[in-house]
C-alpha cells in the first residue's frame, strides 16, 4: 500500500507540472502577438503620433538658503540677476560654428578677458588655421615619430608663432573669452557664459536669440554678504561642480551647469542650503504643420532651506575692529607677515560667538586683509598658554599633586640648552607656578614623567622618554590639543606634532613650544577647563529653517542641532577645580594681572609666549631672527562661564628690537569689554554700504 500510495502521489504532481507550463506558454504566446501587433500592425500610427507632440522640459535654478547670525540678522542672502548661456546640443557641434556664435555674442554683451590663458590662446590659433597650415608646423617626419594623435596636437600647440599671439586684438580676445565658456559646458546642459547682464544686454540679446542657436537667458542669483566681508572666508564660496566630483553630483540630481557649494559652509550644508528647481514642461500638439494643442506644466521651485548661525554678528565686528586697530598701533612690530586670530566661543555648548583673523603678507598689497579661516587652517606654538594642560597632565599622571612644590631653578642636561623660567623662582607650587608662568615646574612633570628626578636620580630611557611624549599627547587630546575639534566645517588642521626621540623637547612640549596648534583648538581646550573637563564639539550652525517669502522673521524649525559632548577629559573634578583656580590667579595677581585684574566679569586665563626663530632674507642675505608669538586664553565668569576665548598674534619682533608687547591681552581686553556691554545695551551689526557680492570662480 505505501509503496502504490507514492506512485500515485508523484503522477498528480507531474500532471499539475505539464499544466503549468501549458498556461505560461500560452501567456507568453498572447503576449508576442501583442508585442508584433503593436510594432508591426500599429507602430507607423503611434510614430505618426510621437510626430505630433513635442515636449520642451526647462530647469530653472532657485535660490540657495539664507544665512542668520543667532539673533537673526540675515548675513548671506541672494541678489537676482539674469545670466547669459549656451547649451550645446551635441558635442559633435562644429568649432566653427560656436566660434561664429561667439563673434556674434561678442557684440551685444561685455565681457572680461583676464582669465584668458596663454594656451587658450595658442588653442584658438589652432582652430582658426587650415589644415595646410598647421601641417606646416610639425613636419611629416616628426609625426610619423610621434606614437598619439594627443602628442601631434601638444606639438603644434607649442609651435603657434607668439606673433600670432601677438597680433589678436581686443575684439579677437573678447570673442575667445566667450568660446572659452562655451566649450566649457556638457552636451545638453547650459553653461554660463556671463553672470548679471545689464538690463541693456537682456534687451539686445532677447531680440536677437533667434539668430543665435543654443543662447539664452537664464534667471540666477548670486550670493549677497549685508556686512560686507564680516565673517565672509568662513560662509564659503559656490561655484561650478568640480571636475573630480560630476558624477557624484550627478547621482544626486544635479544638473553638470548646477552651482555648489565649493568651500567651508556652503560646502558643508550644501545638500541643507540647495534649492529646488522649477520646472516648465511646454507640451504642444499639432496636425497637418497646426498647432492643435498646447499647454504648459509648471512645477514650481523653491529657496533652499535657511541655516541659523552660532555667530553674534555684532560681537563679530567688534572683534575686527578691535584687532584692526591693534594691527595699526603695532606699526613695524611684526618679523614678516602683520598677523593675529581670535576665537571667541560659549564653553557650555561649543557655540563659536566670533572668530576672526587678519593677515597682511609682507609685499603684497590688499583691500581686505581679513584671514577668518586662519583660525582653523593655521597652527602655531602656543607657548605658555597651555600649561594648565600640563599641570593636569601631571596631576593625573601621578607625578604631583595639588600643593606640591618644585624647586624653580636652572636644568643642565646633558646635549641639550640650559632649560630655565624668565627669573628663578624658588620653591612654588602648582597654583603659584601657573600665576608666575613657571617653566620648571613643568619641565619637572615631565622629566619625572619618563623617569628623570633631577639632579640626583635621572634614569631616562629612549623608551621612557617616547612613553611620556605619548602619554601627553595623549592627555592633551582630551582637550583638543593636537586632535580633530569637531567644528562643522570640511576641513580643518590639527596642528602639527614633532617627534619622540630628543629628551629636551619632551621638556619644551610641556611649555607649548614645540607641537603646533591652531587657535580653534586653543579656544577648545580652554573651553574644556572651564567646562568643568566636558570638550563640547565647536559648531556655526544650530538651526536648519525653512524659507519664507517674507523679508522679515524665519521659517519653521526643520532641525535644531543640540550641544554635543565629544569627551569628558580623564582628570577628577578636585584636579579641575584647582587649576581653574591658578587661572584665576593669572588674571588677579599674575601674568595678566595689569589689564584684568579689576574687570567686574571676573575672568581666569593664562598668558603665552613662544620663542620662534623666522627665517628673512634671500640667498646670502638669509638670516634668522628671533621673536616671539603672543598668546591668550581664558574665559569669564569665573564662577559661571559664558565666554571662553583664545587669541594668538604670531611672530612679533623682540621688545629690545621694536616688538610691540602686550597685544594679545589687549585684544582680548577690549573684546570681553564689548562682549558684556552688549549684555546691558546692543546697538545691532552694522550693514556694508553696499553688499560684498560673491565673485564664483570658474576657472
Amino acid at each position: 500500500m505505501g509503496k502504490s500510495f507514492k506512485f500515485k502521489k508523484k503522477q498528480h504532481v507531474s500532471t499539475r507540472l505539464n499544466v503549468l507550463f501549458f498556461a505560461v506558454f500560452i501567456l507568453f504566446s498572447a503576449l508576442i502577438l501583442r508585442l508584433g501587433v503593436v510594432q508591426i500592425v500599429e507602430g507607423q500610427e503611434f510614430v505618426k503620433e510621437l510626430e505630433k507632440t513635442s515636449n520642451t522640459t526647462a530647469r530653472i535654478d532657485a535660490p540657495r538658503g539664507l544665512m542668520y547670525d543667532r539673533l537673526g540678522n540675515v548675513v548671506v542672502d541672494n541678489e537676482l540677476e539674469l545670466s547669459v548661456t549656451y547649451t550645446n546640443p551635441s558635442r559633435t557641434t562644429s568649432t566653427d560654428a560656436m566660434i561664429s556664435i561667439a563673434h556674434e555674442l561678442e557684440k551685444l554683451i561685455t565681457v572680461e578677458t583676464d582669465r584668458i590663458t596663454e594656451r587658450d590662446k595658442r588653442d584658438y590659433l589652432l582652430i582658426g588655421m587650415t589644415e595646410d597650415q598647421r601641417y606646416e608646423l610639425v613636419s611629416r617626419e616628426e609625426r610619423n615619430e610621434l606614437d598619439h594623435t594627443s602628442e601631434e596636437y601638444q606639438l603644434e600647440v607649442e609651435r603657434v608663432p607668439d606673433e600670432a599671439i601677438e597680433a589678436l586684438s581686443e575684439q579677437d580676445l573678447r570673442v575667445l573669452a566667450i568660446y572659452r565658456e562655451m566649450s566649457r559646458g556638457y552636451a545638453n546642459s547650459p553653461q554660463r557664459i556671463k553672470r548679471g547682464i545689464t538690463e541693456e544686454e537682456a534687451h539686445l540679446l532677447s531680440e536677437n536669440l533667434y539668430r543665435l542657436p543654443g543662447i539664452d537667458i537664464l534667471r540666477d542669483s548670486r550670493r549677497s554678504y549685508v556686512y560686507g566681508n564680516s565673517f565672509r572666508s568662513l560662509f564659503g564660496s559656490t561655484g561650478p561642480i568640480p571636475r573630480e566630483k560630476v558624477d557624484y553630483y550627478l547621482s544626486r540630481g544635479y544638473d553638470r551647469s548646477d552651482l555648489v557649494g565649493t568651500s567651508f559652509l556652503e560646502l558643508q550644508y550644501e545638500d541643507v542650503l540647495r534649492g529646488q528647481k522649477a520646472i516648465v514642461e511646454n507640451i504642444t500638439q499639432s496636425s497637418g504643420g497646426q498647432t492643435v494643442e498646447s499647454y504648459v506644466n509648471e512645477r514650481l521651485g523653491q529657496r533652499g532651506n535657511d541655516l541659523v548661525l552660532s555667530l553674534d554678528m555684532e560681537l563679530q565686528q567688534r572683534l575686527e575692529e578691535i584687532i584692526d586697530e591693534e594691527m595699526k598701533k603695532a606699526g613695524n612690530s611684526f618679523i614678516l607677515d602683520r598677523s593675529a586670530y581670535a576665537v571667541f566661543m560659549d564653553p557650555r555648548t561649543g557655540d563659536i560667538l566670533s572668530m576672526a583673523g587678519f593677515n597682511d603678507p609682507v609685499g603684497v598689497s590688499y583691500d581686505n586683509y581679513a584671514d577668518h579661516i586662519g583660525n582653523v587652517t593655521k597652527s602655531f606654538e602656543m607657548g605658555s598658554s597651555v600649561k594648565a594642560a600640563s599641570v593636569l597632565t601631571g596631576f593625573q599622571t601621578g607625578v604631583t599633586h595639588p600643593g606640591n612644590s618644585f624647586n624653580d631653578r636652572p636644568i643642565r642636561l646633558p646635549s641639550t640648552p640650559e632649560k630655565k623660567s624668565v627669573r628663578n623662582y624658588g620653591w612654588l607650587n602648582d597654583l603659584r607656578a601657573l600665576e608666575v608662568s613657571s617653566n620648571v615646574y613643568m619641565f619637572e612633570i615631565a622629566m619625572r614623567m619618563a623617569g628623570c628626578y633631577y639632579p640626583n636620580n635621572c634614569n631616562w630611557t629612549n623608551n621612557s622618554v617616547e612613553g611620556a611624549y605619548n602619554e601627553i599627547r595623549y592627555y592633551f587630546s582630551q582637550f583638543g590639543l593636537g586632535s580633530d575639534t569637531g567644528i562643522d566645517l570640511p576641513s580643518s588642521s590639527s596642528g602639527l606634532t614633532g617627534g619622540t626621540s630628543i629628551y629636551g623637547n619632551l621638556l619644551d612640549i610641556m611649555i607649548g613650544q614645540y607641537d603646533t596648534y591652531t587657535t580653534l583648538q586653543l579656544a577648545q581646550y580652554i573651553s574644556t577647563i572651564a567646562n568643568d573637563g566636558v570638550r563640547m564639539q565647536p559648531r556655526l550652525v544650530t538651526e536648519i529653517r525653512e524659507p519664507i517669502s517674507s523679508p522679515e522673521g524665519q521659517g519653521a524649525v526643520v532641525q535644531k542641532f543640540e550641544p554635543s559632548v565629544l569627551n569628558r577629559v580623564d582628570m577628577s573634578d578636585e584636579y579641575i577645580s584647582r587649576v581653574q583656580q591658578g587661572l584665576r590667579n593669572v588674571m588677579t595677581s599674575g601674568t595678566a594681572s595689569s589689564r584684568f585684574a579689576n574687570k567686574t566679569y571676573q575672568p581666569a586665563g593664562k598668558t603665552g609666549t613662544a620663542q620662534v626663530s623666522v627665517a628673512v632674507g634671500e640667498g646670502d642675505n638669509r638670516r634668522l631672527i628671533d621673536g616671539n608669538t603672543q598668546t591668550l586664553v581664558g574665559y569669564a565668569p569665573y564662577k559661571n562661564p559664558e565666554i571662553a576665548f583664545a587669541i594668538v598674534v604670531p611672530n612679533v619682533k623682540l621688545e629690545r628690537n621694536g616688538g610691540r608687547q602686550g597685544m594679545a591681552q589687549e585684544i582680548a581686553s577690549q573684546a570681553l569689554d564689548a562682549y558684556f556691554e552688549m549684555k546691558e545695551v546692543r546697538i545691532g551689526p552694522t550693514k556694508a554700504d553696499r553688499p560684498v557680492l560673491e565673485q564664483p570662480d570658474y576657472n
